[in-house]
Order: C-alpha cells, then sequence, then structure tokens
C-alpha cells in the first residue's frame, strides 16, 4: 500500500509541529499581505500561503547563497547591502529588484570628512 507523501501532510495541516507546520515564515502575515494586494482578492485558499510561504523561502535562501558568494569574493565573513547588490546585479533571475537594491558605494556619506556649505 502506498503511503502519503510529505506534502499532502503539509497541505492538510499536519506539518512537523501540527500547529504550525514546516515553514518559517508566519502565515498570518503572508495571507494579510495576499489580501492586500489588490482590492479584487477577497478570499484566499488555505493552500496559498503554504505554497507563498515556500516560495518566499526558496527565494530568501537562493539571494543569500549568491551574495554569500559576493561576500567570498571579497574574502570577508559578513555580508553587507552591497554583496546583496552585487548579486541582484549579476543574477539575470533578480532583475525586477534592479532598482530597488542600489549598490551605495558611491552613496556614501563620510562621517569623518568635514562638509562645509
Amino acid at each position: 500500500m502506498r503511503q502519503a507523501g510529505t506534502y499532502s501532510r503539509i497541505l492538510s495541516g499536519g506539518g512537523i509541529s501540527g500547529r504550525t507546520g514546516p515553514h518559517l515564515l508566519p502565515l498570518a502575515r503572508i495571507k494579510k499581505i495576499m489580501k492586500k494586494s489588490s482590492v479584487d482578492v477577497k478570499m484566499i485558499s488555505g493552500e496559498a500561503p503554504l505554497v507563498f510561504s515556500k516560495a518566499c523561502e526558496l527565494f530568501i535562501v537562493e539571494l543569500t547563497k549568491r551574495s554569500w558568494n559576493m561576500t567570498i569574493q571579497g574574502k570577508r565573513r559578513t555580508i553587507h547591502k552591497e554583496d546583496v547588490a552585487s548579486a541582484v546585479a549579476t543574477t539575470d533571475v533578480f532583475d525586477f529588484l534592479v532598482d530597488l537594491v542600489h549598490p551605495s558605494a558611491s552613496q556614501r556619506v563620510d562621517l569623518n570628512e568635514d562638509h562645509a556649505p
């Protein structure tokens, strides 16, 4: 006899802890964002926030890995926003973020510099 797969248990609400499921992001917040995304959205099925939660987790993991690669290339051990901006700029999949994430090396303000009017 065939056993139920992992995803059938997730969708039925039986996740890892039974109450919260295997997702890392809060489903209530995802559902709230989905409802506020458009005035046409009235109801959301129970499975939709689960799918969006998993998609967000995968997106965050991928962006973090690519940012970490930029950090390693810079011979550092801490991810800076410039690393995230470089990861976005060098990856075609993240083109939709180019306008939101700017490398700020030229926008930095030196606090030691005297700014006379």
